[in-house]
């Protein structure tokens, strides 16, 4: 049985936005042989939840905080000696900038992941989570609810009234 994205499809919600108009473009990156300590600490200063794994200035892999939550705690690894080349998950599944989003949350959806970097010509130039989709899509049901609501007679409060005129209207 394959599991149908039900916030997308569902929602009334269509998704015609490039992954270029809301990838991330800078993504933070980590060498190979890095450590998973130094890793973690990288992803905890940057408030991140993952990092590409380069070998000569080339993406190889993702580490995510799962892969040490699977590979390293269990198995007691010590993540001072263990390099995140040893739990990455490799090779990447990537999308394209000129994907639509709702086609490169299909694609997550299919393949079980929730970080897709994007490729272009051979080199990393963003990353989209399902957390980035997943705002959009609830921007999106709100537009459209408020723009509902306005051809309803609905006015909004007076405070709201000036962005939602130039923004949503």
């Amino acid at each position: 049985m394959t599991y149908t994205p039900n916030l997308i499809i569902n929602s009334g919600v269509h998704l015609k936005l490039y992954v270029k108009e809301v990838m991330v473009q800078e993504v933070i990156k980590v060498r190979a042989d890095a450590t998973v300590k130094e890793a973690v600490e990288i992803m905890n200063r940057y408030e991140i939840g993952c990092l590409i794994i380069t070998k000569n200035g080339e993406a190889m892999g993702i580490m995510t905080e799962r892969d040490v939550l699977k590979r390293i705690i269990p198995k007691s690894k010590n993540p001072e000696k263990t390099k995140v080349s040893e739990i990455m998950s490799a090779p990447l599944i990537v999308g394209g900038p000129d994907m639509f989003v709702e086609d490169a949350a299909m694609l997550m959806f299919r393949k079980n992941i929730k970080k897709l970097p994007i490729m272009e010509k051979g080199k990393l130039v963003g990353l989209l989570t399902l957390s980035d989709i997943a705002r959009i899509v609830h921007i999106q049901s709100l537009v459209k609810g408020i723009r509902e609501l306005s051809k309803k007679g609905w006015l909004p409060p007076k405070r709201m009234r000036k962005v939602i005129d130039i923004y949503i209207t």
